[in-house]
């Protein structure tokens, strides 16, 4: 699978792309993340390529995504042409409206940054969309559970119950 996470700086794509490399990690796959951010970081453009692989990976650079996370329409417009013929968008239709033209390629829409902010989870849109992904490519659930404790600090301790009822609610969608 290669992924792209995309939305501005300080939405937590770069977070998001973690915690789905350490599910290939901790399923035993091969994995690669790859940060990208503009220099303005929080509010600036950021977006991380995954790839999670039985085989041997050989660039961490994922040009062609088939799956793209677009957590805001620049991102969406960024990368939605790359994406393969097949491929798997999910988009926060909370921030994009735009309708897809395309028909080559499967959409989802959640609604992710109004569920956040009515459930009391702002600024975990992120894990809402992290969650519908691990929804349409299932994991085992102990993996992503793992990989969650794994990316969230001990310093942010209190977060962890946070980002798994925001997967949580995610996966419903």
């Amino acid at each position: 699978m290669n992924i792209v996470f995309a939305g501005f700086g300080g939405q937590g794509v770069l977070f998001a792309g973690k915690v789905a490399a350490y599910v290939g990690l901790i399923e035993g796959q091969e994995i690669s993340w790859l940060p990208s951010y503009g220099p303005e970081m929080r509010g600036g453009t950021a977006n991380c390529s995954v790839c999670i692989s039985e085989n041997p990976i050989g660039s961490p650079l994922v040009t062609n995504p088939n799956v793209l996370v677009a957590m805001n329409l620049p991102s969406l417009d960024r990368f939605l042409d790359a994406v393969e013929p097949g491929g798997t968008v999910i988009l926060d239709s909370s921030l994009i409206d735009r309708e897809i033209s395309r028909t080559d390629i499967t959409v989802h829409r959640v609604p992710a940054s109004r569920l956040a902010e009515e459930n009391g989870l702002q600024g975990l849109a992120n894990m809402i969309l992290t969650g519908k992904l691990f929804r349409e490519f299932p994991c085992s659930p102990d993996a992503l559970d793992q990989a969650i404790q794994k990316c969230v600090p001990a310093r942010k301790a209190q977060m962890l119950d946070l980002n798994r009822k925001a997967v949580a609610l995610g996966a419903e969608q």
